[in-house]
């Protein structure tokens, strides 16, 4: 998922990059760093690539490549996923280590967070100890400078024996004096003398036992010293990268095992177990970066982070943190619902008016009827439809989502989420996927990939549709419109409209928390994994970059999927509106004989073959039920909801149907693409059967229960 140890180190090393390098003086930099430290941003300024940035830890889970070209030389930089550390806990961190040790980058810029440099240290010893050729990019620094924290830059360098360059990323002239920086290392790196960690006397001397063996071995293939203190760590992850990199398997020669068990040995018997190795290595490289940053780095404790703390004590509280999450949610909705209107409405008008010179292209050329009603009526026009109705709320919808991102309270949100996720035996990075199939469920299927444990990862993916996407939101609208606020529009009903749908979302994800602990309590059990949420510090969002980027980066490209899937989906809706066979269409066949089953879970045969003919794309659900109810061969429209709301009344509608139909449309199938998706993300068919099969009981019982308990009150 994401980045894999295919796609990345040695073999990527030796294929993509190298291959895409326009000249052989082309140099590769890796950009590494802490997750929500701006490397992205700089990888995008860099570049000009804009790759889409996030604000909240593990982001970047996908290649991004890119070159930038500094005095005549083109420098090829690969942003490599965020990372606390090269001793590896989760998937992002071993393709993060793999890139830096085994894909033979010429230099590496590790990006840190100025107004938490400390922290961020931890990531640069470990990447000196591996390679000499590092700079050190200390990005926020107006951050810093707003907080009153001040950097010794210069001092910080001395002791750290790299360049130290302090940036601002979104400002593209702070970066010269990097791309300067990583220049002068090839230039000077003969008298460059990096810090070296002292680990201790004991870990020292076993670090020089095993080096000369090490050198013998591979010499200057790898760096020994790191070699050494990795085998010493017995890390495991290690054995695939290592044997593809050195064409051999280290832990089966002979000679090397011997001297390592040999040295071991000698640790044990000075006090220093295999298990507590690790942890002394590690509060080394913390002591170390404390001591580095001492007199480097000053501020005012009164008032560092006070503002944010202040914040955070709202958002993050036990009492005012779930309502207010929930009346953003409310507000996002009704921007979504209230700004989407017109636009949808404009641009229906101007693709149905294609349609209409479409068809006069087919009179003028007198090509046969069949062929305009299929590709015309049939094709096009679900197209069309699709289009309309789907690409207004998202361009309103993923926009606003970005913004929430990038400004910082997503991470707050997983925080308030975290604890009921904790309950349910699941990943409280859940709640960061589950709000971005808000937007598209296929989106946040992919987003899973932030979630480090298996078993909590396939619990997210099974119960993100559980939540619903932008392309059920207009069959949701319309009958709360229609059914339970009114279609006359106004301020007071666009609101109501907004907390009703609130409340079936919340309904959603209430039924993700159940769904959720079922699974993990059955199928899927296990333990609750740890997992280091940082809540980042507020940051002023760059809306221009935001909106544009999640128009073509997410709107965009969610669009162009379901079109993809939609077109033929008309092409087969058409055919089966216009086929007869015994006097009937087959579209009346297939409704009438599902009629039964669909009045047991309290709506009809046309509603449930809808929702079955709408599996490529969830907006053209409505379009066929009015098709169907009108006998037309061809998907309508209507041009306002109170017409609707009568055709439906007149075809047995009550609110029973309404609510039913809601109920359904939240808790059925994932569409087309989500399913394609899953495959991908999983590799299992079984599991994608699963995620198909598991909504659908739920939404079916929960249809039964509320229709027949229904009926015995009315």
């Amino acid at each position: 998922m994401g980045l894999t140890k295919n796609s990345t180190g040695f073999k990527a090393a030796n294929t993509d990059l190298i291959v895409k390098k326009t000249a052989l003086e082309d140099r590769i930099i890796a950009l590494a760093g802490n997750p929500n430290v701006g490397k992205s941003t700089v990888f995008n300024s860099l570049t000009g690539l804009n790759q889409h940035t996030g604000n909240w830890p593990g982001k970047t889970v996908a290649s991004a490549r890119g070159v930038c070209r500094y005095n005549g030389r083109n420098y090829v930089l690969v942003d490599i996923p965020g990372t606390y550390s090269l001793m590896p806990h989760s998937a992002e961190e071993e393709v993060a280590r793999d890139f830096i040790c085994f894909g033979r980058p010429d230099a590496v810029i590790v990006v840190c967070d100025a107004t938490c440099l400390e922290r961020n240290l931890n990531l640069v010893l470990q990447t000196i100890e591996i390679t000499p050729n590092v700079v050190v990019c200390v990005n926020l620094m107006d951050e810093a400078k707003r907080k009153k924290i001040h950097i010794d830059l210069d001092t910080l360098s001395k002791r750290l024996g790299v360049p130290v360059i302090g940036t601002v990323a979104r400002k593209k002239r702070s970066l010269d004096r990097l791309l300067h920086a990583v220049e002068t290392v090839f230039e000077k790196n003969a008298g460059c003398q990096p810090v070296r960690v002292d680990y201790g006397s004991q870990i020292e001397q076993a670090v020089e036992e095993l080096t000369p063996l090490l050198i013998h071995k591979f010499g200057s293939t790898i760096n020994p010293r790191w070699l050494a203190l990795r085998l010493l760590d017995e890390d495991k992850t290690l054995a695939a990268p290592l044997k593809d990199f050195l064409k051999t398997d280290i832990y089966c020669d002979k000679l090397i095992t011997e001297k390592l068990n040999s040295v071991r040995l000698k640790l044990e018997q000075d006090g220093i177990s295999r298990e507590s190795l690790r942890d002394r290595i590690v509060k080394v490289l913390i002591l170390t970066a404390e001591e580095i940053c001492r007199g480097v780095v000053s501020y005012d404790k009164k008032t560092y982070n006070s503002g944010d703390r202040r914040i955070d004590r709202l958002l993050t509280s036990r009492r005012a943190g779930i309502p207010i999450m929930v009346l953003m949610l409310l507000v996002v909705f009704w921007i979504t619902i209230t700004g989407a209107n017109y636009p949808s409405g404009v641009l229906a008008g101007i693709l149905f008016w294609v349609q209409d010179r479409l068809s006069d292209v087919f009179m003028l050329f007198n090509l046969p009827d069949w062929l305009h009603g299929a590709l015309v009526l049939g094709v096009y026009r679900v197209l069309a439809w699709v289009v309309s109705v789907m690409l207004p709320p998202m361009a309103i919808f993923f926009p606003l989502f970005t913004l929430l991102e990038d400004l910082g309270y997503l991470p707050r949100v997983a925080f308030n989420l975290d604890k009921y996720f904790k309950k349910c035996c699941a990943c409280g990075k859940q709640a960061l996927t589950m709000c971005m199939g808000f937007g598209c469920n296929a989106a946040g299927i992919i987003g899973c990939r932030i979630i480090d444990s298996p078993r909590e990862r396939l619990i997210a993916v099974l119960t993100n549709s559980f939540v619903p996407c932008n392309g059920r939101f207009p069959t949701l609208i319309a009958i709360l419109a229609m059914f339970f606020v009114g279609t006359s529009g106004g301020l007071f009903n666009s609101v109501l409209s907004a907390a009703l749908l609130t409340l079936l979302i919340l309904l959603g994800v209430g039924m993700t928390f159940a769904v959720s602990l079922l699974l993990s309590k059955t199928v899927l059990k296990g333990v609750p994994s740890s997992f280091t949420l940082e809540l980042p510090p507020y940051r002023r969002p760059q809306i221009g970059r935001v909106i544009v980027r999640s128009v073509f980066d997410r709107t965009l490209f969610v669009l162009c999927r379901a079109a993809a899937v939609a077109a033929p989906a008309g092409l087969i809706i058409w055919i089966m509106a216009n086929v007869t066979v015994g006097g009937n269409t087959l579209l009346a066949h297939c409704s009438g004989f599902l009629d039964p089953f669909g009045r047991l879970l309290g709506m009809d045969g046309v509603i449930l073959l809808a929702f079955i003919l709408g599996f490529p794309a969830n907006e053209i659900v409505i379009p066929i039920i009015i098709m169907s109810y009108m006998s037309i061969g061809t998907i309508a429209e209507f041009e306002d909801l109170l017409s609707l709301k009568q055709l439906l009344i007149e075809n047995g509608w009550t609110w029973i149907t309404a609510v039913s139909t809601m109920l359904f449309s939240l808790f059925h199938w994932p569409c087309s693409t989500t399913c394609l998706t899953i495959g991908k993300e999983t590799g299992s068919l079984k599991w994608t059967a699963v995620s198909f099969a598991l909504p659908t009981v739920v939404g079916m019982a929960v249809c039964f229960l509320f229709a027949n308990t229904a009926k015995l009150f009315v």
